[in-house]
Order: structure tokens, then sequence, then C-alpha cells
């Protein structure tokens, strides 16, 4: 190969000798032999230098391609290293997962015919008769829904004739349900209504998500009504919308804030109410958290009769009555004072409201006695001292006094609380409210409890419960919410 080149190189040389030869021919005739040949020797000289430099550049050339070739066959042979190496870890990695799909498999199958040995049946027949129950529920469903639709007609016309009706009886009872079931917030003018609506009824929403609340909106000037029949949640409504008008400032993180800020400063309030009912009641030393849900009987009813108001008249005919009998006018007086407290807790415990009130005067420090005549007063237990029985002829009195109670207003207040009491035994389940006078049911699960596909399942599992348990007109809409939400602060 480089004989060759040189070859070439030399030829070159010559050929380029010859070629300046022929550009000067006239000094060349004119001039003697001895200067012919130093031109031809210069010039051969020259040829032969400059093959020997193209002949230096062409090996240098070579070289750093031979270079080139060596770092990159080295370059190859690497990766080819590199991936033989990760084709080894991919296969002793499929054959580790293969084993443990065939380990998992295993047990599957272990599991089922275990399964099927404690259940007596195969796993086929296990899962036809899911599938014919599945299919006899749906069948049931679907007939139920037909009918439903065959009867809206006649529903639409009954609605409108109790709708007729309802009206009327508003305006004859608005001075006894009204007073118990419904707050009114004056406006300083109509525009402000649309500022409680908000954006596409986002606040009017957030307000009642927040509160459990009805917020009723109407032609009603410069107003707005607030249903629910929880007095506590009712009143933190009532106080939240003044706060919120008062401030100006109306928007869903608003709303929040002073919902809490309302919650709160009721909480203060229900003690101070609390205590002084202690006063009226001539009752000493009652431990705080027993004043603070006594407190809270002012926001309850009875059969259309304010809780707290009959608690203090109960606390003043029992010891009228032990003074005349004999007994302990003391511990009488003490017991027909917090005999109802079980009512203000009874959304939270399970059991009558007599027992409750009972085991909580217990846990927070009232004598034996004191909690006997409470848990004694709806004969749940049996009677076992006068002044048990004093108590019970206390609370008959004041209820029994002509128009102290309304029977219809309670049966309804007692619906709605069942209603909750459904929804609240469930698991996941937050908070519960009734809507719409008992026609709608919203049910706030924890988000972390249950998944999209739980809720719609607890939804239906309430709907068969309230079928199954309540009597009621119409129907009633289960809607349950679940909410996430994700909070940080920027510092």
């Amino acid at each position: 190969m480089m004989i060759l080149i040189a070859a070439v190189v030399l030829a070159v040389g010559l050929v380029g000798a010859a070629a300046l030869l022929n550009r000067r021919p006239s000094a060349a005739v004119g001039a003697p032999a001895g200067s012919k040949a130093e031109v031809a020797l210069s010039t051969q000289r020259a040829s032969e230098s400059e093959a020997q430099q193209i002949e230096t550049e062409a090996l240098q050339r070579s070289s750093e391609s031979r270079a080139e070739v060596v770092r990159l066959e080295k370059r190859l042979l690497h990766r080819e290293e590199t991936l033989d190496v990760r084709l080894e870890e991919v296969a002793a990695r499929e054959h580790a997962l293969d084993e443990r799909t065939g380990e998992i498999e295993r047990l599957r199958q272990r599991q089922i015919i275990e399964l099927e040995r404690v259940a007596g049946i195969s796993a086929s027949q296990a899962k036809s008769i899911l599938l014919k129950e599945l299919e006899d529920q749906i069948r049931h469903d679907s007939a139920r829904l037909v009918r439903q639709v065959e009867d809206e007609t006649k529903r639409d016309a009954d609605r409108r004739v109790r709708n007729i009706l309802a009206v009327c009886m508003q305006r004859m009872a608005a001075g006894h349900a009204a007073e118990t079931t419904v707050s009114v917030v004056q406006l300083s003018a109509d525009d402000m209504k649309g500022r409680i609506i908000g954006r596409e009824g986002r606040n009017i929403r957030a307000l009642e998500h927040l509160t459990g609340v009805d917020f009723i909106i109407d032609d009603t000037p410069n107003a707005v009504i607030l249903s629910g029949f929880d007095g506590v949640r009712r009143e933190i409504a009532r106080m939240t919308l003044e706060k919120l008008l008062q401030d100006g400032r109306i928007h869903p993180a608003r709303i929040e804030e002073t919902y809490y800020q309302a919650k709160s400063e009721l909480e203060g309030h229900i003690l101070e109410v609390g205590e002084q009912a202690c006063l009226d009641a001539n009752v000493q030393a009652l431990d705080s958290h027993l004043t603070a849900v006594l407190g809270r009987l002012k926001y309850r009813t009875s059969y259309g009769q304010n809780v707290l108001t009959h608690s203090i008249e109960c606390a003043h005919l029992a010891a009228m009555m032990a003074h005349e009998l004999g007994a302990s006018p003391k511990t009488a007086r003490r017991a027909a004072l917090l005999h109802d407290i079980g009512k203000a807790v009874s959304h939270e415990v399970e059991g009558p409201h007599a027992l409750v009130g009972g085991d909580l005067a217990r846990k927070h420090s009232e004598s034996e006695a004191v909690a006997h005549a409470m848990e004694a007063h709806h004969n749940e237990v049996e009677p076992q001292t006068v002044e048990a029985v004093i108590v019970q002829a206390a609370d008959a009195l004041s209820g029994a006094r002509p128009g102290a109670r309304g029977e219809s207003l309670e049966q309804y207040v007692k619906r709605l609380r069942d209603l909750e009491q459904i929804a609240t035994r469930h698991e996941g389940v937050d908070k519960v409210y009734a809507m719409q006078a008992g026609r709608e049911i919203r049910v706030i699960v924890e988000p972390g409890a249950l998944d999209d596909d739980g809720a719609t399942l607890l939804s239906h599992e309430i709907a068969r419960e309230i079928e199954q348990q309540l009597d009621y007109p119409g129907q009633i809409k289960v809607t349950v919410i679940r909410e996430s939400r994700a909070t940080d602060y920027a510092r």
C-alpha cells in the first residue's frame, strides 16, 4: 500500500515537472545544456519533496483513522458487555417474577379449595348463587322503578294539593311552628340575596353544606329564611349569615372562616346560658361540661316546648313536691334540671335520652341518686327512690299544662332525627343532615374511609334501611358527598 502511494506521488511529480518545462519553451531553447540539467534536477527534487509531504500527510490521516476505528470498537465492545449484563438481570428478574406468580397462583388455588371446603360449595356454585341473588335484586328494583314511573302523574296531582294545603296551614300555624323551626335574617337591601346565592350558587351551597340548614331565598322582601329542625345549627347559620352581611365579603373561603368563628362564639354563649339556667333553678356546683350541655337545651324542643325552659320548670316543681313529701329537695331539684340533657347529645350517643343523660351525669361526678332519678323519669329503669318518682311527676306536670306542647311538630322532628341516626350508624360517615323537611338526607363521608364506589353502595344501603325502618309519604332522596381537600401553608 505504501509503495503504491509513493509511485502515485512520483508520477504526479513528474507530470508537474513536465508541465513546468512546457510553460517556458523560449528559455529552454536559448539556454545551454548545463542549465537544462540543473532545472530538471531542481524540478525533480521539488517533486520528491512534495511527494514526501503528501505521503507523510496520508500516513498521518491513516493513523488517525485507525485510532478512531480502535476507539469505536472499544466503545461498541463496552456497550455490548453492558447490554449483556442488563439482559442477564432482566432474565433473572423475569425468572423470579415467574416463580412468584406461580407461587401466588398456587396459594390462590389453595385458598379457593379451603373456602370451598369450609362453605361446602364449589366456586362455580357460589358464583351462580351470587349472580342469582343479584338478578333477583335487580328485577325487584326494576319493578319498583316501573311502579314509581306509573304513579308519577298521580303523585304530581297530590303534590299540588298538598302544597296548597301547606300554605294555608303555615298561615294558621306561623305563631307556633316558626318559633321552633325557622329563623329570619333581615337584609338591608334585596340585592344582597344575589350575593348570598353567589356565582352559580356557590355561596349558598357552601352555607348549606357547612351548617346543615336550608337557606330559603324567595320573594319575601329584604329577608332570608333559615329552616332546620336543629336549633343549634340554625342559630350558628343565623350568626354566620349576619356576620357575613356585616363584613361584606361573601365567598366560600370567607363563609367557612366565619362559620367556625360563629360556632366558637355560640359555644361560649351556650355555656353562659347553662350558668344562668343553674342560677334560675337554684342549682350550685354543676360541672362545666354538664353546664354547657344544659345550655344547648335552649335550642331544643320537645313537642314544641323549649327543653331548657321545661327543665327549669321541672326543677322548681320537683323541689316544691320534695318539701311537701319530706324527700331531698336538693336531689330532686338537681335531677329534674338535668333529666333531659340526654336530648342534647342523643345525636352523638345511641340510646334513650334518659339513659344517655344518666351515664353522662355519672361521668361528671353527679351522685347515684341524681343519675338514677334522671334514668327513671321515662321508666327505662324502675324507680327505686322517692326523688325518682318526684322527677317523673314534675316532668309530666310541666308537659301536660295547656299549650305547653304540640305533638305534630315533635313527630316531625323525631322523623328527621331517625333519618340522621340511620345514616350515622354506617362506618366512614362524618356528618349527616336531614334537609328539605325530611325529603332529602345528605351524608358527608370521610374521603379516606370510602372510595367513589363505596359512596354509591352506601347511598343504596341507607335508602334500603330507610325503606325498612321508617314510614313516610312520597320519597326520600339520599345524597352521599365525598369531598377531598389538600391544604398547605406558604411561609
